[in-house]
This record gives C-alpha cells, sequence and structure tokens, in this order.
C-alpha cells in the first residue's frame, strides 16, 4: 500500500522515530498506526539488547526546583553526538517534567510511571530505537527541604541538589548548589559520612604512616589527623569555598544566616 508523507509525519510525531523508521514500520504494518507503534517499541527493545554491554558514558542532567522540593535526573547514551541532539535533551526534560508532576520518590517509582502510552522504562528503551545507541536512565533524585537549589554545570554532565534547614540568600544558595556539583563532596559533614568511608580513609592513614616508618602506637593518632584532613578537603560544610578559600562552605552559610546550614545533599557525574 502506498505510504504518505503525512502518515510517516503523523507517526514521527507519535513516537519520536526517524522518518525511514516510521515508514517501514507503517509499511510492515499496513498502515494500522497501532501496530506501526508496536513494531517501533520491539525495536528499541531489540536495539537495547544487542547494545546491552555497551557504555552510556555520554548524556544530559537535567534538575528542577518547585518549592520546597528539587529533582534531578541523568538520561545517558553512548555518544555526545547523540547527547546534543535536541531531541535527545527534550526527551531528559519531558522524563523529569513526569517526575515532577508525580513527585516521584525514587527511580524504581519513576520507571514506572506512565510517560503517554508507555512507562518511562519502555520510553527510555525505545529511545535506543530511535538513535541506535543504548540508553539508560542512571540517575534519578529528589531533595526535600525548607529551602533547596540546584546546578548543572554548563556541560550538562554533572549536578547537584543542596537543602538548607532555612531561607538562605539565593545567591548563598547557587553557590553552595555549584560547590557540591563542582567539589563533590563525600558527604554534607563528617557526620554523615559514610562508616566504610571513614574506615577506608582510617586504614589508609595507617598504613601510610607505617610505610613512612612512623612507631606503631603512633598509627592511630596520626591516621585520625589524617582522617580530620580528610573531613576538611570532602565534606561539604568542611571544604573550603571555592569563591574565599579562607573561609568553608559551613562558614560562609553562616555569614549569611547564623543558624542556617545543609540538611540534604544529592550529586551525580557521568564521569564518576
Amino acid at each position: 500500500m502506498e505510504i504518505k508523507a503525512a502518515d510517516v509525519a503523523k507517526l514521527r510525531k507519535m513516537t519520536g522515530a526517524g522518518m525511514m523508521d516510521c515508514k517501514k514500520a507503517l509499511m510492515e504494518a499496513n498502515g494500522d498506526y497501532d501496530r506501526a507503534q508496536e513494531i517501533i517499541r520491539e525495536k528499541g527493545k531489540l536495539v537495547a539488547s544487542k547494545r546491552a554491554d555497551r557504555s552510556a558514558t555520554e548524556g544530559v542532567v537535567v534538575a528542577k526546583v518547585v518549592g520546597q522540593k528539587a529533582y534531578m535526573l541523568c538520561l545517558a547514551c553512548e555518544t555526545d553526538f547523540v547527547a546534543k541532539n535536541a531531541e535527545f535533551g527534550a526527551s531528559a526534560e519531558a522524563i523529569l517534567e513526569v517526575a515532577v508532576a508525580n513527585d516521584a520518590a525514587d527511580m524504581d517509582a519513576l520507571l514506572a510511571l506512565k510517560m503517554g502510552d508507555v512507562t518511562v522504562a519502555d520510553a527510555v528503551t525505545e529511545k535506543s530505537g530511535q538513535t541506535g545507541e543504548k540508553v539508560e536512565l542512571p540517575f534519578y533524585g529528589k531533595i526535600e527541604a525548607p529551602m533547596v537549589a540546584a546546578y548543572v554545570h554548563m556541560n550538562k554532565k554533572l549536578g547537584a541538589l543542596v537543602g538548607f534547614n532555612k531561607e538562605v540568600p539565593e545567591e548563598v544558595a547557587h553557590d553552595v548548589a555549584m560547590q557540591a556539583t563542582a567539589m563533590a563532596p563525600v558527604s554534607i559533614s563528617r557526620e554523615d559520612c559514610p562508616a566504610d568511608v571513614i574506615e577506608k580513609e582510617r586504614h589508609i592513614g595507617r598504613e601510610q604512616a607505617r610505610l613512612d616508618g612512623k612507631p606503631e602506637a603512633m598509627l592511630d593518632k596520626i591516621a585520625e589527623g589524617k582522617l580530620n584532613k580528610f573531613f576538611a578537603e570532602s565534606t561539604l560544610l568542611e571544604q573550603a569555598f571555592v569563591k574565599n578559600p579562607k573561609q568553608n562552605v559551613g562558614a560562609y552559610i553562616k555569614a549569611a544566616v547564623s543558624d542556617a546550614t545543609v540538611v540534604a545533599y544529592k550529586r551525580f557525574s557521568l564521569n564518576d
């Protein structure tokens, strides 16, 4: 049967697939739009299966603040060429809007949500068929606090969400979110630093001191000193503030609002 350009354009608008893929699907489906959509989805699953062992190391990070909640996700692909495609970026934003509209609690909840006629999980798979690359959703995060801020680096490969216990100036919130994005703190403070990270750093400190020939009786004390240095370099509130290294981030926040601090934090980078 004859497949008109208008029919192809209509299916493309419905699925986001390429023009030739839409034409082939319509021809195979004898003009049946529902069957053509199924064919395109099946192709997406096939492409995703074939490229399952590939690495999706490119992509886009997108974030949005709505009131006292902030959301961020990454839609990843194989090449920078696809990542910079406007339609790919629009797909990431569309998934984010679904997350925001439904206040998705976590990744599992987001993947199960409907995005048009399909779930978000299926929409991601379909994107593999449209791009011919492995496409996945490696990160989704949400925070809630009295005040929240989000920052995504200009290359769209990394970003952070930060929540405060009370209102702080917008500039301060932006600066702290930008600091968190750039400096990759392991936690907000030493108090919430993961126990396994602390023990690993203690072990490294002891072994370094031992290799330096320090007496066994001094190893624990030296390790604690190195651990304190680690906290100063690797926890958000104790890190030197990039814009003014003479003060740490915690002091910068308190200079603006004396009893303000960070109470929520999430970060993601495609390069980690």
